[in-house]
């Protein structure tokens, strides 16, 4: 009957949830009744929708300061992310992007990004216009080389390029000044080069899982590292100034401790016994042998 056929479609209108902002449209609500209004960003989050398109009501949206898209099944962001030109943190992790629009760059007030466990095998170079940047985060994609206009980004901090397919380290890394974390853990590195010197704020520098031999002498100059991490390379001696790295605290097993991480490396003897004396250990050993 019609009554039966009324109630029915009750139940699954009440039983059925749709995602909040799919929700919010069909209500016939603003769509700005979505944004959170904190005491630092105006945010919105749409994480885990099952998106496979972003919806349009979110480019009529320019007061956004914060906005988390990540956990969906995107596969792209058009170039109307543009107008967002307030956005301070961006957050596309997870999704299935094989490539960022360009009007990325128009986003002048970006601090954070976030492209971790997508589909990347290049980054726009118009990235580099987000001089404001400080965190950028595109560890899980296929990138194997970075743009040279990367050398703009004088205000980035922590870089995470880690799960990726770089064989060298960017060149345009190494003028990255402020830098003070740099991941580039499960790459295919086969060496670290000189120029790491360059990176005098450098405080915590992961190269683990990748294809070094050896480890340059410049590296013992950048005394402000407090976590270096090699495991799992194939390194077989060490540079005899490494002991000049005096802000390493330990010769460091955890992956989450500060200090010297060198296990599961290939090291010529003495050098494997020496290391399990401790770092102070280590550091004569390798004072005296210079």
């Amino acid at each position: 009957s019609k009554n039966e056929g009324r109630s029915r479609m009750v139940f699954l209108r009440k039983s059925s949830k749709l995602p909040a902002w799919e929700d919010a449209l069909l209500s016939g609500k603003e769509p700005k009744t979505l944004l959170k209004r904190g005491l630092r960003y105006v945010s919105l989050s749409l994480i885990m929708k099952g998106m496979t398109s972003t919806p349009d009501f979110l480019w009529g949206l320019p007061e956004v300061q914060k906005l988390n898209l990540s956990r969906n099944q995107l596969v792209v962001i058009p170039p109307s992310l543009g107008k967002l030109d307030r956005l301070v943190v961006l957050n596309l992790g997870g999704n299935c992007l094989k490539y960022l629009p360009k009007e990325i760059g128009l986003l002048r007030n970006l601090k954070v990004l976030f492209v971790n466990m997508n589909c990347l095998k290049e980054v726009p170079a118009e990235l580099s216009l987000c001089r404001k940047l400080e965190v950028l985060s595109l560890s899980h994609n296929c990138i194997s080389q970075l743009p040279l206009s990367f050398t703009d980004l004088t205000s980035l901090k922590k870089l995470n390029l880690s799960n990726n397919r770089f064989v060298h380290i960017p060149v345009c890394i190494f003028t990255l000044r402020s830098l003070d974390f740099l991941h580039l853990g499960t790459n295919r590195l086969e060496n670290i080069a000189e120029s790491v010197q360059y990176l005098v704020n450098l405080q915590i520098f992961i190269v683990e899982n990748n294809n070094i031999r050896s480890l340059p002498r410049s590296l013992c100059f950048i005394t402000t590292l407090e976590l270096l991490n090699v495991d799992y390379n194939a390194i077989q001696t060490l540079p005899e100034d490494l002991y000049l790295l005096h802000r390493l605290p330990r010769i460091a097993w955890n992956p989450m401790d500060k200090g010297l991480h060198i296990a599961h490396n290939p090291l010529s003897r003495p050098l494997p016994e020496v290391v399990e004396g401790g770092l102070d250990v280590l550091f004569n050993y390798l004072r005296e042998k210079k």
